[in-house]
This record gives C-alpha cells, sequence and structure tokens, in this order.
C-alpha cells in the first residue's frame, strides 16, 4: 500500500510541474516613450540582451514592443534628432537586476542639448508578458 501512495504520489508531482516557455530573465518586450517636444530618426535600444531599431518615434509617441533576451530598468538609447546623433550615457549591466517575463517602456527626454545626452526618466512595467 505504501508503495502505491508512494507511486502515486511521484507521478502527482511530475503532472504538476509546470515547465514555463521562457527563462526567468526574460524575454522581455521593450518599447520607448519619447518625452521631447521633436520627432527622433533611427532609435537604437541595447538592453545587453540585444540590440534593435526601432525606428521613428514622434514627438510624444511610443514606438512598438520589441522583444529583447533581457533587459534592465536601465538601457543604451541612441536616437538621430534634428540630424545629429542623442544618446544615454554608457550602462554598466554588471549588478543590475533583470526585469524578467514583462513588457516595459523607457520614458525617455533630453537631458542636455549641448552634450547630445538622453536620459531615462521612467522605467514602468507595462504588463506581464503573457496577457497581452
Amino acid at each position: 500500500m505504501k508503495k502505491i501512495v508512494f507511486l502515486f504520489f511521484i507521478v502527482v508531482c511530475l503532472v504538476a510541474c509546470k515547465k514555463t516557455k521562457f527563462a526567468p530573465e526574460g524575454p522581455t518586450d521593450v518599447r520607448v516613450e519619447n518625452l521631447s517636444d521633436v520627432t527622433w530618426v533611427e532609435v537604437i535600444v541595447n538592453t545587453s540582451g540585444g540590440i534593435d531599431t526601432l525606428g521613428n518615434i514622434p514627438s510624444g509617441g511610443k514606438s512598438g514592443y520589441f522583444r529583447f533576451e533581457k533587459a534592465y530598468n536601465v538601457a543604451d538609447i541612441t536616437a538621430t534628432i534634428n540630424g545629429e546623433k542623442y544618446s544615454t550615457a554608457p550602462v554598466n549591466y554588471t549588478y543590475l537586476v533583470y526585469i524578467g517575463q514583462d513588457k516595459i517602456t523607457y520614458s525617455v527626454y533630453i537631458k542636455n542639448p549641448a552634450t547630445k545626452l538622453l536620459e531615462i526618466f521612467h522605467c514602468s512595467r507595462d504588463a506581464p508578458l503573457d496577457s497581452i
């Protein structure tokens, strides 16, 4: 009787185990929100889990979501604004914690036009990856 109960317990445990289709660190769907009053051309995002071109983002607009292997609350973002390259400060990803399986938005503004510096104002988690 004990063997039957034990085997039943093992079968239930094996059936109950759910494998996720993604790794814990990602993927993460990322988009960028342009908080400035000018259009950004050729927006490029590097999350250390990949590099992708998000296209053009109008003033006050958002890009579509793009999938990255992993993402953090900061990223390297580059955009052409009025014919000149602007970018965020370089990011050291060494001790950062990844976001995981979420959809996020980097809200970005022009911090300093003289030095052509962008800054992420806020990184918001929009929704879990599977809900939308």
